[in-house]
């Protein structure tokens, strides 16, 4: 991203503080018309990639050369048109009506303009993507079977990404982007404006901060609950990494092992209530299922990736024989985190307000206006005009990336419906699989991590929902666990190599190779990968099952994830060989398909043999273990 100065830091700072007053003035006195509210959403944001991101390596960082301001220029003119002329695009017929020559060159800049900012701004792999689709409108003519599609005119391709508010890049999803997701990414500059990310740090460090590898655990920590609001995996890392890596690294973890712990941390923030990045208001949108509720049945399966994570970090921790913190590499002592523990009252005024029953824009303007009020108990975070400008400011820097992406995600939902691209690969999916539920989930799973490589969550899971959704429907699966199993495997695919870019990121702080970075966190996130088959079979882990049901599933998967993280790391109260290794493996392998059999699960002598094993384990580490090693 460029570093501006002078007239210019400052007009591009006016700018994008504008398209956050526009956001905060429409949730509050009403949203526009669909076309006027998206347009005037990219009018701001689509121009500030060629201003604000560089072409190339090679390009200036300090200034903007004058091709990109012609670009930027351009990129107002196809929003211009669509906001001004919204009445009449409401009253065409759509594909009845011919385009007229300035709309197709409109449309054809527009489409162009805006794979080039997501090329800059996004990442090239999303670019590459949305014209492999492209690709596929004019060979589809030459496939056979569920893969052929009638020949598509250049008019109708222009009318369907630039003409539309269903899809395209005019469409729902970025009306999620222009309403919900806008809202909530100021919240979060706010709330790192009142340094509740730093609060978070200071927090973690005091609960684990001393114990065995602590700063792998406050990475942990940390990043679970500043990844919920941040919502990018690659700014979480940048966020909490820069502190809790060169200090993983000091206690003696492996540089790349430090990395891939950031990394595997920071992108499962994504999932983690109460607000999970913008993931859960645009599968709220296309489901149409309540924000809340997806919040809800979202919290156990989140709560499980972070403790498969920590386990294994234990694990790792205490078989390397590393140590905690000591008192003077903590952060602040803890009277001032109580102290600081009025920075929780927005997320729980969130929650509040959600749960009496208010809408999501209520509940995210309630969020806003708490933050904004609790700013000025200290001095130091008080939102004055300068504060309150740079803090709208770095919100619409913010949007940038989020605004192109769902744009961008727009423009493959457009194809994929309307050559109904979706329901031939449905149909070879459930003949792949036989329509066998498992098989099915398996080239889901394959599908979303594909997808998922290189592209921010959001979009992927978009992507990956609009041409697995139909199969997994088919097969009848819930709805809700549908999308949530392609939306936590689109988080995965984050830290899928070859392309992973949080572990990138991670790694360029760690001074490791970003290739074995990637392995590494890959490799620590895998106990991770059983638990979307295990609410997909299961609903109880969406709490949509009975207290005993529930307890026993969370029981058995604690101790399936234990074993399997021993399997994975070598150690379980001692150096293991092979052979135990993989006693362990297959024992975590029962235990996860144990978890799978519902009617298994919800027995009570499950239950019972479940709370006996977990005391036996606790009476050994904690009564038997030590007293071995005081007579040794």
């Amino acid at each position: 991203m460029r570093t501006l100065t002078g007239w210019t830091k400052k007009a591009i700072g006016l700018w994008l503080t504008v398209v956050s007053v526009f956001a905060l003035y429409t949730a509050t006195f009403g949203i526009m018309q669909p076309r006027i509210q998206r347009g005037v959403h990219l009018l701001f944001l689509l121009p500030m990639a060629f201003i604000l991101f560089p072409a190339s390596k090679k390009s200036a960082t300090d200034r903007i050369p004058v091709y990109d301001w012609i670009l930027a220029f351009l990129a107002i003119l196809p929003a211009l048109y669509i906001i001004f002329n919204h009445n009449a695009l409401s009253s065409r017929f759509e594909f009845v009506d011919a385009l007229t020559p300035l709309q197709m060159a409109l449309g054809a800049l527009n489409i162009v303009l805006l794979l080039e900012a997501i090329r800059r701004a996004v990442v090239p792999a999303m670019t590459i993507l949305i014209c492999g689709f492209f690709v596929y409108l004019y060979a589809a003519p030459h496939f056979s079977g569920v893969f052929y599609c009638t020949p598509l005119p250049l008019s109708d391709l222009i009318e369907m990404e630039y003409m539309l508010t269903d899809s395209g890049i005019y469409g729902s999803i970025t009306g999620i982007s222009a309403t919900f997701v806008a809202l909530f990414v100021i919240f979060g500059s706010i709330m790192e404006g009142t340094q509740t990310g730093k609060f978070f740090t200071d927090l973690a460090c005091r609960l684990t901060g001393k114990s065995r590898g602590g700063p792998a655990k406050v990475a942990v920590i940390s990043s679970a609950f500043f990844g919920s609001i941040s919502g990018v995996a690659a700014a979480n890392v940048y966020a909490t990494g820069t502190f809790t890596i060169p200090m993983m690294k000091r206690l003696g973890y492996r540089p790349q092992f430090a990395g891939a712990v950031e990394a595997v941390a920071s992108s499962g923030g994504q999932y983690m209530p109460p607000i999970m990045g913008a993931g859960a208001f645009v599968m709220s949108e296309i489901t149409g299922i309540p924000y809340l509720d997806i919040c809800v049945a979202a919290a156990l399966p989140a709560i499980a990736y972070y403790t498969s994570l920590a386990i294994r970090v234990h694990f790792v921790a205490v078989r390397d024989n590393l140590k905690g913190m000591k008192e003077e590499d903590m952060m602040v002592p803890l009277s001032v985190i109580i102290k600081d523990s009025y920075l929780l009252i927005p997320l729980f005024g969130l929650m509040g307000l959600l749960m009496a029953g208010y809408s999501v824009f209520m509940a995210a303007m309630g969020a806003i206006a708490m933050s904004f009020a609790i700013s000025f108990v200290r001095k130091k975070t008080a939102m004055t005009p300068r504060k309150l400008f740079a803090t709208l400011e770095s919100a619409g820097k913010n949007m940038v990336m989020i605004a192109l992406a769902c744009a961008g995600a727009g423009m493959i939902v457009a194809i994929v419906t309307h050559t109904g691209l979706a329901l031939g690969i449905a149909t070879v999916i459930t003949n792949w699989s036989g329509g066998h539920l498992l098989p099915a989930l398996m080239l889901i799973m394959v599908t979303s991590l594909i997808l998922g490589m290189g592209m921010p969550c959001t979009p992927a899971y978009i992507v990956a929902i609009t041409i697995g959704g139909p199969a997994l429907v088919a097969l009848g699966i819930n709805l809700l666990a549908a999308h949530l199993f392609v939306f936590y495997f689109s988080i995965l695919a984050e830290v899928t190599p070859p392309v992973c870019i949080p572990a990138y990121c991670a790694a360029s702080i760690a001074g490791a190779k970003p290739l074995q970075t990637g392995f590494e966190a890959f490799k620590m996130a895998i106990v991770a990968f059983t638990i979307p088959y295990i609410f997909v079979f299961n609903h109880s882990l969406l709490l949509k099952g009975g207290v005993v049901e529930t307890v026993s599933l969370v029981l058995w998967i604690i101790i399936s994830v234990v074993f399997l993280a021993a399997a994975v790391t070598g150690y379980f109260l001692k150096y293991i060989g092979w052979f135990s290794r993989v006693i362990m493996l297959a024992l975590a392998v029962a235990g996860v398909v144990l978890c799978t059999h519902r009617e298994l699960v919800g027995q009570p002598m499950t239950l019972a043999a479940a709370v006996v094993l977990t005391l036996a384990f606790l009476a050994y580490v904690y009564l038997w273990q030590p007293r071995q090693s005081q007579t040794a």
